[in-house]
């Protein structure tokens, strides 16, 4: 990798990486607009502010946007959720490997 895509890398990873990101995106996957109200229960434990935070990061980085019914993943951000459902099959492999172990 150059040191142009490392950086790139190193940037989505900071900004997915702050406390909430994943889950509020994961909370958009399914497609559907959410209210400020209903996304703070989907991602659950998340404080207002924290939410508020969350939102406006990912905004600017074009990866929610907001509608007249509220908060959704833009292309972008739907793009991105397509290529971490990989990482949800491996999340469900391991979590099973993990119990076996025990």
């Amino acid at each position: 990798m150059s040191s142009k895509e490392n950086a790139a890398v190193s940037q989505l990873l900071e900004l997915l990486e702050a406390r909430y990101a994943l889950r509020v995106l994961w909370a958009l996957k399914d497609g559907h607009a959410q209210t400020f109200r209903l996304l703070q229960d989907s991602v659950g434990g998340i404080t207002p502010n924290t939410l508020n935070t969350r939102i406006k990061e990912l905004r600017e980085a074009g990866l929610v946007g907001h509608g007249s019914e509220g908060y959704s993943v833009t292309a972008t951000g739907s793009d991105l959720l397509k290529r971490l459902n990989d990482l949800q099959a491996f999340a469900a492999k391991w979590v099973t490997s993990q119990g076996k172990k025990k």
